[in-house]
């Protein structure tokens, strides 16, 4: 081969050689490494502030609140008796007032600040370091709402503060004296309600970490307030003429009001969890409905087949089972799952709330066990049924949900008791039977509906 044939075939080899190369694709970009989600608030411009989150979040708030006062207010107060109401009314405007000030000064910290795996730091007490910096367009946002201010998630979740104690509540409707139930109160949001809350919602904490699943509070709101429920129908004793005096609710009216500004405002409750104006809060505000729905005419149905007739505190009492039901799981769940779990609940609750009531034989006033701790423990365990990864990015597991579910019930039940009846070994708990018999809105406030 010549020279001028070898220099043909070198440029003949180098021109496939290089289509070659040109031809092979080139190798994927490695993807990028997303950065760690903030585990403590942040100092943030305004600009990453979405207005729309913000607002809904907002929206929310009031919601929530609304479900307390004059939701959860009217609906209890309508079913004591006459003599009883104004009592069962200030009870949950009390509570209201204390839990605020409560949450201002340590509970926001305890509850949803990183410290240890159970109780939360001290970086917000007095709300310390939640600031807004106008001029230098800056403010901190929490880690758990990095589109919201801090201030709204902090106001958030202080509406799920107070209702939680206020549900409570409904156990020892008609026989508990005021004073008491303030110390109470005030003790068990700091030593209950605050470290369960940072268990299972703060990323660090102990629950959170082992996967338990409660999108809006079914285990730290419901479970928690019913077992201190029954705790304290238990340290109580019976009404006066319990069993044996017919004992008819006030104002069947009033209940249905309340229960319907409860329905209401479960929307901001549950909607509002996903801390976001989005999908997932979509979802949730629709297995809302649906659940409530299912269960008010489960608990319907169940109590007309029972007794032969349905009645309006039934139905109004199966929408609340069923609000109760979905609240943990209605950020992991689509519609058929809430059907289900509503149906459930209904029909559960309402057996909780008469026969185990009855066979058991304590005296649950309002039925704040057989409704909400029932009805939490329904929807906790369900939650790991029928969580949807597609839905909620993650998968359930009712073993996990179990850990959960027991960790509340022991704890709640144990620390709730302790504490009641310290007080009662101090200060009494009850009212005297004179003032029992006459009512607590003359014998605590001095004033009575005419």
């Amino acid at each position: 081969m010549n020279n001028l044939s070898r220099l043909v075939l070198f440029g003949l080899l180098a021109m496939g050689a290089s289509t070659a190369w040109a031809d092979t694709p080139a190798p994927a970009a490695e993807a990028a490494t997303p950065a760690p989600a903030p585990t403590e608030p942040q100092l943030v411009g305004t600009d990453k502030i979405n207005s729309g989150d913000t607002a809904w979040m907002l929206t929310s708030t009031a919601l929530v609140l609304m479900m307390t006062i004059p939701g959860l207010a009217l609906f209890y107060g309508g079913m004591v008796r006459k003599k009883n109401v104004l009592a069962t009314l200030m009870q949950s405007f009390a509570i209201t007032c204390v839990v605020t000030i409560l949450w201002w000064l340590v509970g926001y910290s305890w509850a949803f600040t990183p410290g240890s795996a159970y109780l939360g730091g001290s970086s917000r007490f007095l709300f310390n370091g939640m600031v807004y910096m106008h001029d230098a367009n800056k403010l901190m946002v929490s880690h758990l709402g990095l589109t919201v201010p801090e201030s709204v998630y902090a106001m958030f979740q202080l509406t799920f503060a107070i209702i939680t104690p206020a549900l409570i509540a409904g156990a020892f409707a008609d026989r508990m004296k005021l004073s008491a139930m303030l110390v109470f109160i005030s003790v068990w949001s700091l030593v209950v309600y605050a470290p369960v809350a940072h268990w299972v919602w703060e990323p660090s904490g102990w629950l959170a970490v082992k996967g338990v699943l409660d999108f809006a509070g079914g285990t730290v709101v419901h479970i928690n307030a019913g077992i201190a429920g029954l705790a304290s129908c238990l340290v109580l004793g019976k009404r006066i003429g319990y069993g044996k005096e017919s004992m008819p609710p006030h104002n069947l009216t009033l209940t249905l009001i309340g229960a319907s500004l409860l329905w209401v405002g479960w929307f901001g409750f549950n909607a509002g969890s996903a801390v976001a104006a989005d999908g997932r809060a979509g979802m949730a505000f629709m297995a809302t409905q649906i659940a409530t729905a299912a269960a008010a005419l489960g608990w319907m149905f169940a109590e007309w087949i029972a007794k032969g007739k349905p009645s309006v505190l039934g139905i109004a009492s199966g929408a609340v089972a069923g609000l109760v039901a979905i609240t943990p799981a209605s950020g992991f769940v689509g519609p058929r799952a809430s059907v289900v779990i509503g149906v459930v609940a209904g029909v559960v609750c309402f057996l909780a709330a008469t026969a185990l009531k009855s066979a058991l034989g304590y005296d649950d006033s309002l039925d704040a066990f057989g409704v909400h701790c029932i009805g939490g423990i329904i929807g906790a365990l369900l939650t790991g049924v029928f969580a949807s990864k597609e839905i909620g990015g993650v998968e359930g597991s009712v073993i996990t949900q179990l850990w959960g579910v027991g960790t509340t019930l022991i704890y709640g039940f144990v620390m709730s008791f302790i504490i009641l009846k310290v007080i009662d070994m101090t200060m009494g708990l009850r009212v005297t039977e004179e003032q029992e018999r006459e009512g607590l809105d003359i014998s605590l406030h001095g004033e009575k509906i005419e």
